[in-house]
């Protein structure tokens, strides 16, 4: 539902009910993860997807059916496969998914309205909703931020208290899935499974070297939903008529500002840092400093002989073999990339497929999952 929280939020607004489908589980070659979701609002506009086009008719007349009072406000739908009408309602894909189906009035459903404002201004925050359990539970929920003060409810005190320091702990890795609870709140008994929404800030994305490479990755990494910033100690080069679509500029050395960041605790697990100034006296110092903190990624661009003299540089500094092999250099995918576009194109790619395992190899004649949990 946090996926479209921008539209919901604005639904929201005029006060009128509208019904949300939801996502809540999967299996096989599903095209969307837990969390993905479609509404349809009073006039029925749609929004949002919940299989890339497979069963967006069926899940369309349950939002009009819940809107309208003809179905269920709240019902678990699950869709699959099927060898015997392939292509009416299931996926041809031969995948599966369980949808929520919700009708709901933002009159009277704060907690839902609050999820949805949190995430549009990118604060921290979880909503965990009942999505399989008793019919009279389904769709209850709780929103729960980073201290773990809570609004909503889910019908027990107890139940509330297992939620909330689950969602907590989710939110705090950025996580979203499902965590299963008993109705009494604790780990036995009769289960409820909650699905845990959660809206964390943007990763980061630090470029380094402000070149016209940079420019290019910079619109890349926004594209992904990366907050950019772009650091070289020029003056003269980083400027935002260079970089229009960079969250920031800055202007110092480059391991100087990293080091102020982290100690800042704006530095974090999720973080991805590139390297692209391929000038020793700006690398090492930053390198040496990268590569011994926890990040996501951190990639480096030169020519293979440049790595090479790099990584003698970085073992003078001290470094280990195992921090320098945390090093993605030469910088990127192999994808004979030429222009900066497309060069950008072959950095982004490696950095997605480094956050989920993926090879970088083709799908084509491959086994290997297209999609990768999270």
């Amino acid at each position: 539902m946090l996926d479209i929280a921008e539209e919901l939020s604005r639904w929201c607004e005029r006060g009128l009910p509208f019904a949300v489908a939801t996502v809540v589980s999967t299996g096989g070659s599903a095209p969307r993860q837990p969390g993905a979701a479609l509404a349809v609002d009073d006039a029925g506009n749609v929004i949002g997807s919940v299989s890339g086009g497979c069963v967006e008719g069926a899940v369309y007349d349950l939002c009009v059916q819940a809107l309208s009072g003809e179905g269920p406000a709240t019902v678990h739908e699950e869709f699959g496969y099927s060898d015997e009408d392939a292509f009416s309602v299931g996926l041809t894909c031969g995948g599966r998914i369980g949808i929520l189906v919700q009708r709901i009035n933002p009159c009277e459903r704060p907690e839902l309205v609050h999820a949805l404002a949190a995430s549009v201004a990118r604060e921290a925050a979880a909503v965990a909703r009942i999505v399989a359990g008793p019919a009279e539970l389904l769709g209850r929920a709780l929103l729960v931020r980073p201290d773990g003060s809570h609004e909503g409810g889910l019908g027990d005190a107890g139940r509330d208290r297992t939620a909330v320091r689950g969602a907590a702990a989710m939110l705090a890795a950025g996580r979203t899935g499902t965590l299963v609870v008993g109705a009494d709140g604790s780990r036995c008994g009769t289960p409820l499974t909650l699905l845990v929404e959660s809206s964390v800030p943007p990763p980061r994305l630090l470029v380094f070297g402000a070149i016209d490479f940079a420019a290019a990755l910079v619109r890349a990494g926004t594209f992904l939903g990366y907050r950019v910033t772009v650091c070289d100690a020029r003056p003269v080069f980083v400027t935002r008529l260079r970089f229009p679509d960079a969250d920031e500029i800055v202007v110092d050395w480059p391991h100087r500002y990293l080091d102020q960041e982290a100690a800042a605790d704006r530095v974090d697990g999720r973080t991805a840092i590139c390297v692209l100034t391929h000038d020793a006296k700006f690398d090492v110092p930053l390198l040496e400093l990268a590569l011994r903190m926890p990040v996501a990624y951190i990639g480096a661009m030169g020519s293979r002989r440049t790595h090479l003299d790099r990584l003698d540089r970085l073992r003078e500094a001290g470094l280990t073999e195992a921090e320098l092999a945390r090093m993605h250099s030469p910088i990127g995918l192999d994808l004979g990339a030429r222009t900066p576009e497309e060069t950008a194109l072959s950095i982004a790619a490696e950095i997605v497929a480094h956050r989920y395992g993926g090879s970088g190899a083709h799908l084509s004649g491959a086994s290997t999952p297209i999609h990768r949990a999270v």
